[in-house]
């Protein structure tokens, strides 16, 4: 999108004002972007167009010293391979519903009071975020899903493979040429 601009993108991030969410766009440095995603982890990054990031353990005393609140970031070939086995290639068009449903307490639309009169405007932050990563962008997540294009407002999420120290954690990996985004739900520990 050639219109998105800083007080969008964070009007978008509003979505999950609700919820312990990890969100941050880094710049795409590497040719194996696992490794930008460790970057982001390890909080030594910053979004390449200087807009709005999410983390809500920044004040930790624990963020200072390591990847607070996340398992150890991959630093090696045997790590990629290994964080690999933890997602999968989630199509565009699965997308919106992922990150609407990242919101949702319990991640469950049907258990979730109100969602029918709150799903418009959270799609359409949705949308927004969504339109900062252009078509050819490809999408990662650790949720376990059925079918080739999942609705996850009809599939509830039963399972995740954990990326944090987290009791639970489930997220949403965006991957171009240029940029590379995590968008994480903890819950508690």
């Amino acid at each position: 999108m050639d219109d998105l601009t800083a007080g969008a993108w964070a009007d978008g991030l509003a979505l999950y004002e609700d919820r312990y969410v990890f969100a941050a766009v880094a710049p795409r440095r590497h040719p194996d972007w696992w490794f930008d995603v460790a970057a982001i982890m390890r909080g030594d990054t910053a979004d390449p167009r200087g807009w709005a990031s999410l983390d809500p353990y920044e004040d930790e005393f624990d963020r200072m010293v390591e990847a607070f609140a996340w398992v150890e970031p991959p630093t090696s070939g045997a790590d990629v391979e290994r964080f690999n086995t933890y997602i999968e290639e989630l199509p565009r068009s699965s997308v919106q519903s992922l990150m609407v449903l990242l919101a949702v307490v319990g991640m469950n639309t049907s258990k979730s009071r109100d969602f029918d009169e709150r799903r418009p405007e959270m799609e359409r932050r949705a949308r927004v975020l969504l339109s900062r990563f252009p078509e050819g962008t490809r999408f990662y997540s650790n949720v376990g899903w059925k079918g080739e294009r999942p609705n996850f407002y009809e599939q509830p999420v039963d399972g995740t493979s954990p990326f944090s120290r987290s009791r639970w954690d489930a997220g949403l990996i965006a991957v171009n040429d240029t940029e590379v985004a995590l968008i994480w739900t903890f819950e508690s520990f």
